[in-house]
């Protein structure tokens, strides 16, 4: 899903438009493989009486309900996830039926850290976590090129003061 261009000022410029990296779509990636091939050894190792399509049946239903649940349902919030930095704030916004959208100015932003795990390292993205003045800390995770980020922040942070 597109970031709507509606909500930025007339001013405003893009730095940066990110999603979350591709490594976070291994795992619900992984859960619909494993339901279809939970479906599949099912269909070919029961028996075709009314018992074993039965029981084809019920593996089915719970091989949809994961991979809908644990499998599409998360690839879809990865999808409507949006970091955006611009040259006054950071927005943060998720959700699929509901969104919610976070404006950090960046004239408030006090801190901002990076982690990142080894496979992180190995796939190149990272949490990044940002301490604005009087509100909660924004933490953004499986930031594709985390650190050439944190670097871009710091300086539209230093071009803010200016």
């Amino acid at each position: 899903m597109p970031f709507p261009d509606d909500v930025l000022t007339e001013e405003e410029d893009v730095v940066l438009h990110l999603h979350p990296h591709a490594k976070a779509a291994v795992r619900p990636g992984l859960v619909i493989a494993l339901a279809l091939a939970a479906v599949i050894v099912a269909w070919v190792m029961l028996p075709t009486n009314d018992g074993g399509r039965l029981g084809v049946a019920v593996v089915g239903a719970i091989g949809l309900f994961f991979a809908l649940t644990r499998g599409v349902w998360p690839l879809l919030v990865l999808r409507c996830t949006h970091y955006v930095f611009t040259d006054e704030r950071i927005l943060l916004q998720h959700g699929v039926l509901t969104r919610e959208r976070r404006d950090l100015p960046l004239n408030r932003v006090n801190d901002h850290v990076t982690s990142q795990s080894l496979v992180d390292r190995v796939f190149g993205c990272g949490t990044l976590r940002i301490d604005s003045i009087g509100d909660q800390a924004a933490e953004m995770f499986a930031v594709p090129h985390v650190r050439q980020v944190q670097t871009t922040l710091y300086e539209l942070i230093e071009a803010d003061r200016e």
